[in-house]
């Protein structure tokens, strides 16, 4: 019934309160914590274990210390950036296969896209015709630039879609599996008609958020990365991924056509 308790070390206490006190609103940003010898003194605990949990604080961002500050670490305000390197490191460490990913990404993206064709304003429609145009822009030219305006792009929708854990988790799988495949892109003799086949994809879904179609916009965004990406896995995992294509109304048979092509 019960597990074995875990020892708690004492550093450990210190972080979960100071945590606390600040997702409770009970430290506001900007504010400055008590001083070392005044954190030694309340929490009963070393000058080492205090240092310590101050660094597991800050590299969770939520305080921005300096060893011997006399004024005190500074609360930070909320940032994504901690949990986006969080997503992208386990991602690596836990050696995720590709399929892996683009499983993920199909989901992730699937329900970005249906949330945007649901609920996206009129500014951030535009936000997104101005990322595509950047595209257009660098078809056949900088590929750097090219995909810093893909990436936006993806950027505009996920933020038309409302939800930032959609955000962070896209915009982090998506990194992923670029670095996963980026030799083999990179090694393309026909970079242009890459480019325009990309923004071909984009302006499909793109279209289907226009007229409000949240389902269309959800397969189009599964087919989107089958097209793109079946191309890098072995024929059972591409299999897989073709599999996937029921669960957004995608029609099998158009599916594993573009897998073996």
């Amino acid at each position: 019934m019960f597990a074995p308790a875990r020892p708690v070390r004492a550093y450990e206490r210190v972080v979960e309160q100071i945590e606390a006190a600040i997702l409770d609103g009970k430290l506001l940003p900007d504010q400055r914590l008590p001083s070392e010898r005044e954190l030694v003194k309340e929490f009963a605990v070393s000058r080492s274990t205090l240092r310590e949990a101050l660094r597991v604080l800050q590299s969770r961002g939520f305080i921005q210390s300096r060893a011997g500050d006399p004024q005190g670490a500074v609360v930070q305000h909320f940032s994504t950036d901690s949990l986006r390197g969080s997503m992208a490191a386990l991602a690596r460490v836990e050696h995720l296969t590709l399929l892996e990913l683009l499983q993920f990404r199909v989901m992730v993206e699937a329900w970005t896209c249906r949330l945007a064709a649901a609920g996206r304003s009129d500014e951030q429609l535009e936000e997104m015709d101005r990322e595509m145009a950047a595209m257009r822009a660098h078809i056949g030219g900088d590929s750097e630039a090219f995909a810093e305006a893909d990436l936006a792009f993806h950027a505009a929708l996920a933020r038309a879609a409302g939800n930032k854990l959609l955000e962070i988790s896209g915009s982090v799988v998506h990194d992923v599996v670029l670095t996963l495949v980026s030799s083999k892109i990179t090694a393309s003799r026909n970079r242009r008609k890459q480019m325009q086949e990309s923004c071909e994809r984009h302006a499909r879904v793109l279209s289907a958020i226009r007229e409000g179609d949240p389902a269309e916009a959800a397969r189009i965004s599964y087919q989107n990365i089958v097209d793109y990406y079946s191309v890098y896995l072995v024929a059972a995992d591409r299999q897989r991924l073709v599999d996937m294509g029921a669960a957004f109304g995608a029609d099998p048979a158009a599916a594993a056509g573009s897998v073996g092509s």
